[in-house]
C-alpha cells in the first residue's frame, strides 16, 4: 500500500516539491505522527495533541516583543491582533501582506540565532523539532513556545493560547469563533449528499507519477476533507500523510483526485500538462469521469485563519451543487 523499498524513494525534485509545501505551512507534518485519533470527532473540541510547550516559566505580562520561526503561528498572531507585537519571522513567510516589511530569522533547518537575539524578542515561536534552538533561547532567558501542526481544533486552541500570551484573548476568542462557525457553515452546506471517495494529494514530482504523498487519516488536511463532504480514501492509514505507490492508489480506485499545491498558479498549458499525467490511471473512476482537481494557493496548506478558506475550495471542487 505505501512504498517503503528503495524503488520509492522520491528524487531531488520531488524532495524539493515536498519540502516546500513543509516550510510554507510551518512544519514536517507528513512525517509526524499526530496523537489524535485516528476518525476525527467534532472538529472543535480540544483534541488529543500536544499543546505547545513553553521553554520556560511564562511572564504574568503579554509579550510585546514576538518572533515566529513558523508560518502558520505569524498568521495566527495577525488573526488575533497581535500583528504590531511581531518583530520577526522566517524566511517562508509572506502572509499577511504586512509581514513583507519584517526581518527575517532564517527556518526550520537555518534560524538565525544572532538575528533573533539581536532583535531583542521576549517570545519565540519555534518549530517542535527546533530543540537546539529551543535550548539556546532558554540560556538567553527568553522565552520559547514549542509548536507542532496538528488537527483543526489544535490550530483554535494554539490561537487561544496565543491570544493569552500576548495579551489579545479577547481578539483571540473571537477569531477562533469566526473560523469555527465558517467552518461550520461549510459542513451544513455539503451535509447529507453522497461523498465522494477523494485522493488528496499533497505533493508529486512535476509532470510524473513518482514521489506522490496523500493525505491519510490524520492532521488538519485530513479533517478539513472530512468536513467538505469527501472521503479519504486513505482515511484507515493512521498517518498524517504517506507516500502512495501507483499500485495502491489504483487499489483504492478514487472518485475524485484533488491535488493541492503552495505555490502560484502555473499557466493554463502546464495545468494541462499536469492533469494529464494522471491519465496513466486509466482503470480508476477519477480518471474515466475526468475529476481531477489541481488547486493552486498557499492558504490550501496552512493550518490557522485560512482553514475555512480551504475547506470551501475543497467543498466546490466535490460538491459544486452545493454553491449553485
Amino acid at each position: 500500500m505505501v512504498n517503503r523499498s528503495q524503488r520509492g524513494r522520491v528524487t531531488v525534485a520531488g524532495l524539493l516539491l515536498v519540502a516546500f509545501i513543509a516550510a510554507v505551512a510551518g512544519g514536517l507534518w507528513w512525517l509526524q505522527t499526530s496523537r489524535q485519533p485516528a476518525r476525527p470527532g467534532p472538529f472543535f473540541e480540544a483534541r488529543q495533541e500536544a499543546s505547545p510547550q513553553s521553554s520556560s516559566t511564562t511572564s504574568a505580562r503579554p509579550a510585546q516583543r514576538v518572533i515566529s520561526l513558523v508560518p502558520a503561528v505569524t498568521e495566527m498572531l495577525f488573526a488575533i491582533e497581535a500583528g504590531p507585537q511581531v518583530v520577526g519571522v522566517s524566511s517562508f513567510d509572506h502572509y499577511p501582506g504586512a509581514v513583507q516589511q519584517l526581518p527575517r530569522v532564517g527556518a526550520l533547518v537555518d534560524p538565525d540565532l544572532e538575528r533573533v537575539l539581536s532583535l531583542e524578542p521576549d517570545l519565540v515561536v519555534t518549530y517542535g523539532s527546533q530543540e537546539q534552538l529551543q535550548r539556546q533561547l532558554q540560556r538567553a532567558g527568553i522565552d520559547a513556545l514549542s509548536y507542532r501542526h496538528g488537527g483543526i481544533g489544535h490550530a483554535l486552541d494554539t490561537m487561544r493560547l496565543l491570544g493569552v500570551r500576548t495579551g489579545h484573548d479577547e481578539a483571540a476568542m473571537r477569531a477562533t469563533v469566526r473560523i469555527s462557525t465558517a467552518l461550520a457553515a461549510i459542513g451544513r452546506r455539503v451535509a447529507g449528499r453522497p461523498r465522494p471517495r477523494t485522493l488528496l494529494v499533497i505533493a508529486r514530482e512535476p509532470f510524473t507519477l513518482r514521489g506522490i504523498y496523500v493525505s491519510a487519516a490524520r492532521g488538519f488536511l485530513h479533517e478539513l476533507l472530512t468536513l467538505a463532504g469527501g472521503d479519504d480514501v486513505m482515511g484507515d492509514v493512521p498517518r498524517e500523510s504517506v507516500q502512495a505507490t501507483t499500485e495502491a492508489i489504483l487499489a483504492r480506485a478514487p472518485d475524485v483526485i484533488l491535488e493541492i499545491h503552495g505555490g502560484p498558479k502555473p499557466d493554463a498549458a502546464t495545468m494541462d500538462r499536469e492533469r494529464r499525467v494522471w491519465s496513466k490511471l486509466s482503470g480508476i473512476p477519477a480518471v474515466r469521469t475526468d475529476r481531477i482537481y489541481l488547486l493552486y494557493d498557499d492558504g490550501l496548506v496552512v493550518p490557522g485563519p485560512r482553514m475555512p478558506f480551504a475547506a470551501e475550495q475543497f467543498a466546490r471542487v466535490l460538491h459544486p451543487g452545493a454553491f449553485r
